[in-house]
């Protein structure tokens, strides 16, 4: 039997950037997210929303891949959040996403910093946390 422990904190955002989930909707989500991940035997540890992204964190199966569990997370739950029709408009997700390796021993300061998304954009807006994880994680941005 193979034991692994893949953690990743994946990050992943609204269409452009748009302020388009509701306090008052990001319960449902949330909980949707969860249920989809259940069906999809994806280790969705921990998950939360903001109004334009969402901060999650999965332990990777041994067969799983990075890219599928996003398109299983990403698309089933824009197509579902469309078929509520609770929101103003058509919903997308950026088709880009962060992913990065977690140490086991910063899970859960990783699941506390996931947990405080609210308190924490009061302090930083998402396009400073965007640099800030550019900058932290060595990525560069590439034109296309």
């Amino acid at each position: 039997m193979s034991y692994v422990k893949i953690w990743l904190h994946c990050v992943w955002s609204t269409k452009n950037r748009t302020c388009i989930i509701p306090q008052s909707f990001r319960p449902s989500l949330l909980k949707h997210f969860r249920e989809n991940a259940i069906e999809k035997n994806i280790v969705l540890d921990y998950i939360n929303a903001h109004e334009d992204h969402v901060h999650a964190i999965i332990n990777l199966g041994k067969q799983q891949n990075l890219s599928t569990v996003m398109q299983y997370l990403k698309g089933e739950s824009s197509f579902w959040i469309n078929n509520q029709k609770t929101l103003p408009c058509h919903f997308s997700w950026q088709d880009d996403y962060f992913a990065v390796s977690v140490s086991h021993s910063h899970v859960d300061r990783v699941r506390e910093y996931i947990k405080n998304q609210d308190e924490h954009h009061k302090k930083i807006s998402w396009d400073d946390e965007v640099e800030l994880f550019l900058k932290r994680y060595g990525f560069e941005r590439i034109s296309g």
